[in-house]
């Protein structure tokens, strides 16, 4: 092992004991800590954007590209400064025009990738289970199929109608429609707490596999460090 591991090792364990004293509290060695990782990703993300996207991107361009290259190089750069005057409150409007263009562009990417993403699979894979021409007969599998397809279709339908806001408020003789949208309101509630039941399940084992691996990491530590001190 270089002296290279030896210190990362070192540090890992260091920084590691320093997370687990919140155990006992909020104090100042686990807000370093918490500084430090902060630091440390905010410099990676300043070397990817710069590396990834401002050099090859913007400066390269302007440097060493075309007439039409330079020409939209322009404008990321011209946003870019726009954006530096929402420091100064007089100039903050001049600001409002790349933040304007960053939450458009930020919104289109979201609706397109739930759409196309999330929407249109989600309702091609309830259809294609729903799909019997891929079949040869009823049987036990394809039963099961059947049936995963339906809850399914009553979990999509009814998830979708539980954001659905246009029942108004509680009436005391609901109409027909609003009467069927509020039964699939409970039913989509029941859907979605089963979905944040597994989603927090996740969560839980996720940390749960972190810690695990940190102790393991202390105790591997402890033994390469004690196990030669002991020995002799």
């Amino acid at each position: 092992m270089s002296n290279l591991d030896i210190f990362g090792a070192i540090l890992g364990f260091a920084l590691t004991l320093m997370v687990f004293s919140y155990l006992i509290g909020d104090n100042p060695l686990f807000r370093v800590a918490i500084h430090i990782f902060i630091g440390v990703t905010a410099g990676f993300v300043c070397i990817i954007v710069i590396n990834n996207v401002l050099l090859p991107r913007m400066i390269v361009p302007l440097i060493s590209g075309s007439m039409e290259e330079r020409l939209l190089a322009i404008i990321p750069m011209l946003l870019g400064w726009l954006l530096l005057t929402k420091i100064s409150p007089r100039l903050a409007t001049f600001g409002n025009i790349p933040v304007a263009f960053l939450v458009g562009v930020a919104a289109a990417v979201a609706i397109g990738g739930a759409v196309l993403g999330t929407l249109f699979p989600q309702i091609n894979a309830t259809i294609a289970i729903f799909d019997l021409t891929t079949s040869r007969g009823f049987d036990t599998n394809k039963g099961l199929q059947l049936v995963n397809g339906i809850i399914i279709l009553v979990g999509t339908v009814t998830t979708l109608a539980y954001f659905h806001f246009g029942t108004g408020p509680q009436q005391a003789n609901p109409t027909g429609l609003q009467s069927l949208l509020r039964g699939f309101n409970q039913v989509g509630q029941v859907f979605i707490a089963i979905t944040f039941g597994f989603l927090f399940a996740g969560v839980y084992s996720a940390a749960m596999v972190a810690l695990v691996e940190r102790l393991s990491f202390i105790v591997d530590f402890l033994k390469s460090v004690l196990l030669p001190l002991l020995s002799t």
